[in-house]
């Protein structure tokens, strides 16, 4: 297949001309937890002392949040960041939002979604879900997709930046890294493998 360019250079390119779009398009990987954390305790809060839910409803509530974040994430990826438009704005927008992380994969400031990009999108998914589900639900479920999502961002950034061993998380690694180094039109799953193998877009074992 095409290989396209990739930099070893752990600093990336710039995007914008103007200094203040230019500082939004980067963040510490932990600026995600900051964000997020007390939005999913509020939450918690919202479910089981306010409204007084019970403990195993809101485990459910919360697991199923966290199962349909990971075909979120899958989806995502796969059909969002990977759509490559033809007109010229659409490229554009394109690279902004992933095909720089392809071009710049060890810029430790763009590993992570910034929160100019993840706050308008957390608002869209909270009322999608708040519309769709029973009443008050929304409070588990949306924390529980939080968590999934706060789980990728902190694993995208260590499969780029730490040395695994052995295990499960060299596993991952490896998968990750095929994706970036070898067919960027396979393994979109980050955090979970799990779809990959369910829509057959995971890479052959050898």
């Amino acid at each position: 297949m095409k290989k396209n360019f990739i930099s070893n250079s752990t600093a990336s390119v710039r995007m914008f001309k103007n200094d203040f779009l230019e500082s939004l398009s980067k963040v510490r990987f932990y600026v995600p937890l900051i964000v997020y954390l007390p939005v999913i305790g509020y939450l918690f809060w919202k479910a089981i002392i306010e409204m007084q839910m019970p403990v195993s409803t809101f485990t459910g509530w919360f697991l199923l949040g966290v199962g349909i974040w990971t075909i979120t994430e899958y989806l995502l990826h796969r059909y969002v960041f990977h759509f490559e438009p033809d007109v010229e704005w659409g490229k554009k927008i394109h690279f902004i939002f992933h095909g720089v992380h392809h071009d710049y994969p060890n810029d430790a400031k763009r590993l992570v979604m910034p929160p100019s990009a993840s706050i308008p999108m957390a608002l869209g998914f909270y009322f999608l879900f708040d519309w769709l589900l029973p009443e008050t639900t929304v409070y588990p479920f949306f924390s529980g997709f939080m968590i999934g999502y706060l789980f990728y961002d902190m694993v995208h950034y260590a499969l780029h930046h730490a040395n695994f061993k052995s295990g499960f998380w060299k596993k991952l690694k490896q998968h990750h890294m095929l994706h970036h180094y070898s067919d960027s039109t396979k393994g979109y799953g980050v955090s979970w493998t799990f779809w990959d193998h369910i829509f057959k877009s995971g890479f052959d074992k050898k």
